[in-house]
């Protein structure tokens, strides 16, 4: 899979946005241009096997990771880094 170039700094956030329960996948695509697989890929390069596995193993079905699953739309705190509306 295509990774495209990022910055160390980018490569932070974007690990550090995908480990939240609670920041969706489309988040990620709209602020850095990933799709979910491309996060999976780079969540993979990144992290130590039994990480990984942790992490997949948790995000995996999860509600609050894809926004069209979502219960609640508004009332939620977005961070100031996050863009979108």
């Amino acid at each position: 899979m295509n990774l495209p170039n990022l910055e160390p700094e980018a490569i932070d956030r974007i690990v550090e946005m995908a480990w939240e329960d609670r920041t969706p996948f489309e988040a990620i695509a709209l602020q850095f241009g990933l799709q979910e697989p491309q996060v999976i890929e780079l969540m993979r390069q990144q992290m130590q096997a039994s990480s990984f596995k942790m992490w997949r193993k948790r995000v995996s079905g999860r509600k609050t990771k894809h926004l069209k699953q979502r219960d609640f739309d508004n009332g939620r705190f977005r961070s100031q880094n996050q863009k979108g509306s």
